[in-house]
């Protein structure tokens, strides 16, 4: 079975964001760390080469691939802010209603900018699904 190359790596988070060519995202992906430390308690961590991670979880699929994910996390790609582990628990969809400008994809969050989304309606979406992951998957750090 092939193995992640998504995982924890040494490289420095606050390098990796300070080197975001874009000030404006730059600016919205310091912003999505200090909201997700705050909301796991978890410092960040780099997953992969492009991945914020925050905390951690080992999962087990039924076909029997298993590995370990970030619990939450982001990257700041080119056309917007991708957040991850951020949609996919109960009452994920009333809150995206309320959220204001995003699109959603397999698992993924995209916003281009901050200021089109109401962040107070973002921290719930990134607390529930935090409490929701924490809750299905008790291998966590």
């Amino acid at each position: 079975m092939a193995e992640s190359k998504t995982k924890p790596t040494t490289t420095s988070v606050r390098a990796f964001l300070d080197a975001c060519s874009d000030e404006s995202r730059r600016a919205d992906a310091k912003a999505l760390a200090r909201l997700m430390q705050k909301v796991t308690g978890n410092e960040p961590l780099m997953w992969g080469p492009s991945i914020v991670g925050f905390g951690s979880y080992h999962y087990i699929y039924e076909s029997g691939r298993e590995g370990d994910a970030p619990i939450v996390g982001f990257s700041p790609r080119k056309a917007a802010n991708v957040l991850y582990g951020t949609t996919g628990f109960a009452g994920a969809d009333t809150l995206l209603a309320r959220l204001g400008k995003h699109t959603t994809g397999k698992g993924c969050l995209y916003i281009k900018k901050l200021t089109d989304v109401d962040v107070k309606v973002l921290e719930m979406l990134v607390e529930k699904a935090v409490a929701s992951t924490r809750a299905q998957y008790p291998k966590q750090t």
